[in-house]
């Protein structure tokens, strides 16, 4: 199941890189700044197609086509995950890819097709980026941490839109990274790039694999409050123990 993660994200990748430098065809959502373009949803179906094929009993919850079937195994798609950066001709995007069985994550692929960085991991076999073990980095404060963490789409209308978070942590770190790619966020967690991260208002398929990748690369991933994060979960804290415990002390 790994390996198909894997060659589907590549695929997907490879039709992402034609899109990346052509004109787009650009659409909104849920608000006008929830963007749409034909490159995600031809990379779903790409990845959809696939899945159906190879693994027709099993359930699939994807960002744009939403749940379809129930199953012990649920894959997540996120077939771009970073649009507005992707619309804006800013190299920062991804494929992600997980994996569910009976709720718990068990395979994660996320692929940079841009760098060419392939992030993968397996329940119990640990983290790597291109086939090279991955580790959460071993900052131990977070005046030496450098963070990340998103904003909703609707933070111009919605009062809990993350600014008080971000207030109060800013002062106490080396700096924060608002990348625009949460799987990307998640991956650079696993592979010690970043110290922690968190997010609220966030969905399985932009998490899911990155949960897993954090938690085989030695680092830890709860809800806002210290609960196990779960693929219902609505807020996100990840990071090396250390960070995301002083993290989550200072958001909550």
């Amino acid at each position: 199941m790994l390996s198909f993660a894997i060659g589907v994200a590549h695929q997907a990748g490879r039709l992402l890189k034609q899109y990346y430098t052509s004109d787009l065809d650009i659409r909104t959502k849920s608000t006008d700044r929830d963007l749409v373009t034909q490159a995600d949803l031809d990379a779903e179906k790409i990845i959809i197609s696939a899945i159906k094929e190879t693994f027709p009993t099993h359930a699939i919850l994807a960002e744009e086509k939403g749940q379809i079937g129930h199953a012990d195994y649920l894959w997540l798609i996120d077939p771009l995950d970073g649009t507005t950066n992707f619309a804006h001709g800013h190299p920062v995007f991804c494929t992600s890819i997980g994996l569910a069985y009976q709720g718990e994550m068990c395979v994660a692929v996320i692929l940079d097709p841009i760098r060419n960085e392939l992030f993968a991991a397996e329940k119990g076999k640990g983290a790597s980026l291109n086939e090279k073990p991955i580790m959460v980095s071993d900052t131990k404060t977070l005046n030496n941490a450098v963070v990340a963490t998103g904003f909703p789409y609707d933070r111009a209308t919605n009062p809990h839109n993350n600014l008080k978070e971000f207030g109060q942590i800013m002062p106490l770190v080396q700096g924060i990274r608002r990348c625009g790619s949460a799987a990307l966020d998640m991956a650079y967690v696993a592979s010690g790039r970043l110290d922690g991260y968190w997010e609220y208002h966030i969905k399985p398929w932009d998490v899911g694999a990155g949960a897993l990748m954090v938690k085989e690369a030695g680092g830890r991933v709860t809800s806002i409050d210290n609960s196990p994060w779960r693929l219902d979960s609505s807020a996100l804290v990840a990071g090396n123990p250390n960070i995301h415990h002083q993290i989550l002390e200072n958001i909550r």
